[in-house]
């Protein structure tokens, strides 16, 4: 089993911006890569973070691995050679495993999954014109020649953004936790209402404590009231501020009913919290489900347990390689292959790579409602459609 602890870590700590000092790749990359023969078997390194005394970590590389592998299953006509290599989660590791893995012969890499890991692997390979695609949805570590295979906090703001801007609820207000990662979702949603016809009419924040919660509570009311705000969008989650925000909201005057509550993060977990009153008809953004769930179902039942929340990064990014490799062409894994247009189809949906090593993925909108999730924008199946 994977502890709370570490999933959280996963999606959080080591995905958000949060590195003091980090060398920034932002190299310059020619758009050839490495030249491959796509009539033999293409070798691939895999980086997790197994290798050490730490059973979580193992069991996340091992999750990672078994997602990669059904991947490589489900292609057709393609043959992979996947070869792993455990960094044991640390920067260091990767960077040791980025260059042996090249040296004999990779010609891509995906993960590692933590950003310094990922970084550390892409400036070691920057100089082979080997491409990092990494499980982390840290912006910080994109560019040059890694990719973020993880879904960014810009993604998701764009997508609520646009859906409630459409749907009547673009008078929008921010409210915040005081933490880099709230801070980063803030900023993100401040970029996609600049970016669009809605309008940002105030924003607040609130030290993380129950008790600074709790005092902030009156004058979220307030402020939010008298800005004519029509929706809220909050950075916080479950885990956080957002189950004490949701109840205390509403018992003072500001009611999801009339002001459109709308979440950053998945509010549908841990599952307890869809019986929570205060989140009933609240939105948020979420990979497209019956994709998703097609996916945890054949993972279970090959593996025989269920998949780590980002084990998906690891089938995409196989699923993403064999698309390449399938059309025949020498520079399949080329900077510029892998930032087609069209992008590609994955177990969370579509998603395409930027050329500034970020992503674009296609995300369904959810309203809690009498304590399930329902889907009230499907999410796109194609870019340049509605929900784009």
């Amino acid at each position: 089993m994977i502890s709370r602890s570490l999933l959280l870590r996963v999606l959080t700590m080591c995905s958000v911006l949060w590195l003091a000092a980090c060398d920034n790749l932002n190299l310059p990359n020619t758009g050839t890569g490495p030249s491959i023969n796509t009539r033999d078997a293409v070798p691939v390194a895999l980086l997790v973070p197994g290798g050490s005394a730490d059973g979580q970590q193992n069991a996340l590389a091992q999750s990672l691995e078994n997602a990669a592998r059904l991947a490589i299953s489900d292609l057709d006509g393609v043959a992979i050679d996947l070869r792993i290599y455990n960094t044991t989660g640390t920067a260091s590791g990767a960077q040791t495993a980025a260059i042996e893995a090249v040296d004999k012969g990779a010609k891509i890499i995906l993960g590692p999954v933590f950003a310094e890991s990922a970084n550390a692997a892409g400036v070691a390979v920057a100089s082979k014109g080997v491409n990092v695609l990494a499980f982390s949805n840290n912006p910080a570590i994109a560019g040059g020649n890694v990719f973020i295979l993880g879904q960014t906090f810009d993604n998701t703001a764009e997508r609520l953004v646009r859906y409630a801007e459409q749907n009547g609820k673009g008078q929008i207000f921010v409210v915040n936790g005081r933490s880099v990662a709230e801070e980063v979702a803030r900023d993100a949603i401040t970029r996609s209402v600049s970016g669009s016809g809605a309008t940002l009419v105030g924003a607040t924040a609130f030290d993380l404590s129950q008790q600074a919660v709790v005092a902030a509570v009156p004058n979220i009311v307030s402020q939010v009231k008298s800005s004519g705000a029509d929706a809220v969008f909050f950075t916080s989650g479950n885990e956080g501020a957002m189950g004490f925000l949701a109840q205390l909201l509403p018992e003072n005057g500001l009611s999801p009913t009339v002001t459109q509550y709308v979440g950053m993060a998945r509010l549908d977990i841990p599952p307890q919290a869809l019986a929570q009153p205060g989140l009933q008809g609240t939105w948020f953004a979420l990979s497209d489900p019956a994709l998703n769930n097609r996916f945890r179902a054949r993972y279970t039942a090959a593996y025989g347990s269920e998949p780590i929340e980002i084990a998906g990064r690891a089938y995409d990014g196989i699923a993403a390689i064999g698309a390449l490799v399938k059309q025949g062409d020498a520079n399949a894994l080329s900077k510029a292959a892998l930032t087609r247009g069209s992008g590609f189809v994955g177990v969370d949906g579509i998603f395409r790579l930027r050329n500034d090593g970020t992503n674009q993925r296609g995300l369904a909108i959810a309203q809690i409602r009498n304590n399930k999730v329902v889907v009230i924008d499907p999410a796109p199946r194609s870019f340049g459609g509605a929900g784009f």
